[in-house]
């Protein structure tokens, strides 16, 4: 998740195996790694989930993989969107590139959503995250977060630094409490969601319980929440050029995502062992920090919401400067105007970064209408960045059938149905909604090919007629009713 902080940290002599494990990790866990707990919960029972963990690891390791093939086949080309620039040609790079730029800050209100929520274990009014005291709160820790940045002050090693410490840490401290404390026969009582299934189709399992349906709708609705918690991992990428050797950056890749699940499936699994998962699905967001605090009264909530509040405020910060980087390289490429990538006298994208930042106010004040804030800007993020992803994994499919290596071309259409597919079953309405944000974005897109003095192709036009289409159809279905906030 802190792609833009890991490329600080690399030392000039290029970094070894453990360094480049540590930096797949750093760049996953954020948020989403305090959240899971709940979410999980809330739509699945011990049994899908550790299916659902499955799937999404495969589909994770052949995404992370294309990625390192394709950053050591072709090392000349700048950021994730070009390799669908160089592809399909400009309109998907900027596809692509516009649709991790929306990724980046919707990222941050996501963050904004659980550092409130947070707040709200020690101050009862800003729980669930999206009451007007806390859109007011979030949007002045976001405002100083943009004025820092524009103001020249980067994240330093040594705050990111006390960030991973933090995170690692207080996540190392929940999973061995859940080991200790894990009680087989609680986990194992309604394995597949049978029992809960039965009691909400009986009325008996409270006035607003809903059924998890069967096994495969579980295991579908699981997707995008874990989807959510590998956003971050396209930055094993940026390593195949700063590692001291280049076979270690698969390697790196593979213990990486092992010891990512290990923490996922620790955090979010174990506690289904301590505790009902019908009753963590009832708790407070984040769950993770009302599980630890039953499992450590006194100080197990407190020792959580300070790790949480310390953890998002570093990814907030590092997310505060990536959509801005993200648009600098864009506007290098002649995907956007070269306002967009000017630097002020501290070597800052100013005017970008005042875009977004308004922006992510702008959808800050969306969420006041969010039934659940979190999970409608998590999903929104995540959404955005599988167009990206989804994008990369068929250039390298394009790739490897142009240079008949099967094995690769085998792991990129694996990583491309597993993107493809996730998001249609799980994410579609979502998907449609963010077609919304990339309206705005064709004005830019236009100017920047007007500039280069060749307006819009037959298939930009195409594309834009299509994307806004989608777009409108969205806002249409948001005013009937049939998908929601």
């Amino acid at each position: 998740m802190e792609e833009a902080t890991a490329k600080q940290e690399v030392g000039r002599r290029g970094i070894g195996l453990f360094g480049l494990i540590g930096m797949v990790v750093s760049s996953c866990i954020g948020s989403g790694a305090f959240a899971i707990t709940g979410q999980l919960s809330q739509v699945a029972s011990p049994g899908a989930a550790l299916i659902a963990w499955l799937i999404v690891g495969v589909g994770f390791l052949a995404l992370a993989l294309s990625l390192n093939n394709l950053g050591a086949r072709r090392p000349d080309l700048p950021g994730i969107f070009s390799y669908a620039q160089e592809g399909f040609g400009p309109f998907a790079g900027f596809i692509s590139g516009w649709g991790y730029w929306l990724s980046a800050w919707l990222g941050n209100v996501a963050f904004a959503t659980m550092m409130m929520s947070t707040l709200g274990y020690f101050f009862p009014a800003f729980l669930p995250g999206n009451t007007v005291p806390c859109i007011a709160i979030a949007s002045v820790v976001m405002w100083l977060l943009t004025y820092f940045v524009i103001r020249g002050v980067e994240s330093a090693s040594v705050l990111n630094a006390v960030v991973m410490v933090c995170k690692v840490a207080s996540l190392a401290v929940f999973i061995i409490f859940s080991v200790f404390m894990f009680n087989a026969g609680v986990f194992t009582a309604d394995f597949w969601g049978t029992v809960y299934n039965n009691a909400v189709a009986a009325g008996s399992a409270g006035a607003d319980a809903v059924a998890l349906g069967d096994v495969p709708q579980q295991i579908i609705n699981c997707l995008i929440i874990m989807m959510w918690v590998f956003v971050g991992v396209e930055g094993a990428s940026v390593m195949s050029s700063r590692a001291a050797r280049k076979s270690d950056v698969g390697k790196a890749t593979v213990i990486g995502l092992a010891c990512l699940l290990a923490i996922y499936i620790g955090c979010s699994v174990l506690p289904y062992g301590y505790m009902p998962y019908s009753e963590i699905a009832m708790l407070d967001y984040p769950a993770m920090l009302y599980v630890f605090e039953d499992m450590a009264p006194g100080w197990g909530g407190a020792f959580i919401s300070i790790a949480i509040i310390i953890s998002i405020l570093g990814s907030w910060l590092s997310f505060t400067m990536l959509p801005a980087e993200t648009t600098s390289e864009m506007a290098e490429a002649k995907l956007l105007p070269a306002s967009w990538g000017a630097l002020n006298k501290k070597g800052a994208p100013q005017m970008s970064l005042v875009v977004v930042g308004g922006c992510t106010q702008a959808f800050m004040l969306l969420l006041l209408l969010s039934a659940d804030a979190y999970d409608f800007a998590y999903s929104m993020c995540t959404v955005s960045i599988v167009i990206t992803w989804a994008l990369a994994a068929m250039y390298q499919v394009k790739l490897s059938g142009e240079r008949h290596e099967a094995g690769q071309l085998a792991i990129g259409l694996v990583a491309s149905v597993f993107l493809v597919v996730g998001v249609l079953f799980n994410g579609w309405s979502f998907l449609l909604l963010t077609c919304v944000g990339y309206i705005p974005g064709f004005v830019v897109y236009a100017k920047a090919r007007k500039d280069q003095g060749e307006g819009l192709g037959r298939v930009d036009k195409v594309g834009i007629v299509v994307v806004t289409a989608l777009g409108v159809l969205s806002l249409v279905l948001l005013g009937m009713g049939i998908i929601s906030l």
